[in-house]
């Protein structure tokens, strides 16, 4: 048994979850435009897309509402709700086993690059990465697959090969095979299993010590990339 040389996760919904902090900022957000939520637990669809999408998506906004809406939620979410979060049990002793074990660690998120290397180091996990990737504050319609791809870029050919990619949403299954690496689900973020199967998730896992055994587990890559 042997872990990959790299592998990716996604933050929210993977490492930590982020649900009083970004349904708070969003309910804030949609306040603003004069759509009230009273359950907060009706908007965790907005937890791994973009938000940008989501607000057009879930709400009908327009581009110009929905681009406030983000301004908005980031008012609330950079100052306080970017803390509102935990990680999840397990995950910090995982990144720490696969670090030393020499493993490439990086996150692959859709969270602009700054608020994701925050939480990271605010909740200890920094030291167990060699990168944070993320989107730009700017970029409305960042995706998976390109925050993914930028990660391989700094890889070598034969590592990249073998990468594996972890998260808990189909954008992250489905980042990872338009970039050719296998993928896993895991069951304890905001995704069902069902979702993660339908976009292709080679394995799924139901807590960081299922995830452990999955990364030993997985069988080489076949395919040349």
């Amino acid at each position: 048994m042997a872990y990959p040389p790299a592998v990716l996760f996604d933050l929210d919904g993977t490492l930590t979850d982020p649900m009083e902090g970004i349904t708070k900022s969003v309910q804030i957000a949609l306040h603003k435009q004069g759509i009230e939520v009273a359950d907060r637990r009706t908007l965790c669809p907005f937890i791994g897309p973009s938000l940008f999408e989501s607000f057009q998506k879930f709400f009908s906004l327009d581009e110009e509402q929905a681009a406030q809406a983000v301004e908005d939620y980031r008012a609330y979410f950079s100052v306080t709700g970017i803390f509102e979060n935990e990680v999840y049990p397990g995950i910090p002793a995982l990144l720490e086993k696969l670090h030393g074990s020499g493993v490439y660690t990086a996150i692959a998120t859709l969270k602009p690059t700054v608020f994701a290397r925050r939480i990271a180091e605010r909740f200890g996990l920094a030291p167990f990465l060699d990168c944070v990737a993320g989107s730009e504050l700017g970029d409305r319609h960042a995706d998976k697959g390109t925050i993914i791809r930028q990660v391989l870029e700094g890889l070598p050919a034969a590592t990249r090969r073998e990468a594996v990619m972890v998260g808990d949403r189909e954008n992250d299954i489905r980042g990872a095979k338009e970039n050719g690496l296998r993928a896993l689900g895991v069951l304890f973020g905001y995704g069902t299993g069902e979702e993660l199967r339908a976009a292709g998730a080679d394995g799924l896992a139901e807590d960081a010590a299922a995830l452990d055994s999955l990364l030993q587990n997985l069988s080489p890559a076949m395919n040349e990339r």
